[in-house]
């Protein structure tokens, strides 16, 4: 009997973990502060009044109230409007 195991065993077998992307809270919906809106890679979403951007461009909001998406100019941006 073999005493090592086969290469193919040793290389196989190893995968990184999803990050979990996306917009997790839509327009209209209610937020309370502190509550992530989009995890992106990169600033495709940019942050409007009441929200700030993270270190990993993660997009959270600062107030709670409903959540709105708009475009001005090429940018989208995500505001949340106290209520």
């Amino acid at each position: 009997m073999a005493k090592k195991k086969a290469a193919g065993s040793l290389k196989n077998g190893r995968d990184s973990i999803s990050r979990r992307l996306g917009i997790k809270k839509y327009s209209g919906q209610l937020v309370k502060p502190g509550n992530i809106i989009v995890r992106q890679k990169g600033s495709k979403f940019f942050p409007g009044e009441n929200t700030k951007m993270g270190k990993d461009y993660t997009i959270y909001s600062v107030s709670s109230g409903k959540i709105y998406f708009y475009k001005k100019k090429s940018k989208m941006i995500i505001k949340v409007n106290e209520s």
